[in-house]
């Protein structure tokens, strides 16, 4: 990942902060919200809209009235979203969301990408899985249900952690419940005679962690990597949860930071990622530029590991 020159202490964004912070302060009243989650629902370069709609029960995840996981008429397939691991504050590993298209089954095809059948877009990600063979995967009883047919990875591979581990499961809880847009819990089924997986049991029911303590706490959507954009604007979206619900973006080219937004995104004070959007002027920008946005960081680095950071590099013409 690409990290910053400097950042700008937290004093920056103050005086864009106080009407989200109010917001934060009195839920109730800014927000008709009936679930416990947020995220933007659109697919990737897309202009999402100004008002987000009832968010969905997954986190970062889509709204179902808005879902990008909705085959279109020319049977281009399906987007899902896919969670992949990526190098959080201090090196720790955390989820972050791209969005793929895939044919056939959403469900069972998102569990193939991220069981290690796929590969991210971003080079900075990556799954935590080896390469498990999947059946089928479908809504059954309450659950969603992941049929392994394999008997292969009862014990973690060498290297894995048990952490790792849970990590890895919850790629797959975090990606079964954005594709099906409900909290539903995974239950997997397995053959052979010893049925844990990557050492942890199957015969529970895994739910979704805390989204503070598993996803990294920016995650850009748009522009995808590898996009290619014209025009005097870049337009960039995506989730976060930042101190204030206010941190920078910026665009960097040659090294050199060229622009810096701060974006606001609609709330910071619960256990899930916020959208926002922000515009990035693109005047005498050409070639290779690297789109990067941080949560705040109110120490100015002299305490913890810094802000969390997301990157996307991206190509102006």
């Amino acid at each position: 990942m690409t990290f910053p020159a400097r950042r700008p202490s937290v004093r920056h964004w103050a005086r864009v902060s106080a009407t989200v912070l109010a917001c934060g302060l009195a839920l109730v009243a800014c927000s008709d919200e009936t679930v416990p989650t947020s995220g933007e629902a659109r697919e990737p370069g897309k202009q999402s809209p100004k008002t987000p709609k009832t968010p969905p029960p997954s986190e970062p995840a889509e709204s179902p009235a808005e879902s990008p996981a909705e085959s279109p008429a020319d049977d281009g397939g399906t987007a899902v979203p896919i969670y992949w691991v990526g190098d959080g504050p201090g090196g720790e590993p955390r989820l972050f969301r791209e969005f793929h298209r895939v044919q056939g089954n959403p469900l069972t095809e998102a569990a193939r990408l991220v069981m290690g059948g796929g590969q991210p877009d971003d080079p900075d990600y990556r799954t935590l899985w080896p390469e498990v063979e999947v059946a089928d995967v479908g809504a059954s009883d309450g659950v969603l249900l992941v049929q392994i047919p394999g008997d292969g990875f009862t014990e973690r591979p060498d290297g894995m952690t048990r952490r790792d581990a849970r990590l890895a499961m919850q790629q797959l809880v975090y990606t079964l419940q954005g594709v099906q847009q409900e909290r539903v819990p995974i239950l997997v089924k397995r053959g052979g005679t010893d049925f844990r997986l990557l050492g942890l049991p199957t015969d529970v029911q895994h739910e979704q962690a805390s989204a503070l303590e598993t996803l990294n706490l920016v995650n850009i959507t748009s522009p995808e990597e590898g996009a290619t954009v014209t025009g005097d604007t870049l337009t960039v979206t995506g989730v976060a949860n930042s101190f204030e619900a206010s941190g920078p973006c910026r665009l960097i080219a040659g090294g050199q930071e060229v622009a810096l937004e701060g974006y606001q995104s609609e709330g910071w004070m619960e256990d899930r990622l916020f959208p926002f959007e922000v515009e990035l002027p693109l005047d005498g920008v050409t070639g290779e530029v690297v789109v990067q946005c941080e949560t705040d960081d109110p120490s100015g680095g002299t305490e913890g590991h810094g802000p969390a950071i997301d990157t996307k590099t991206i190509t102006v013409q």
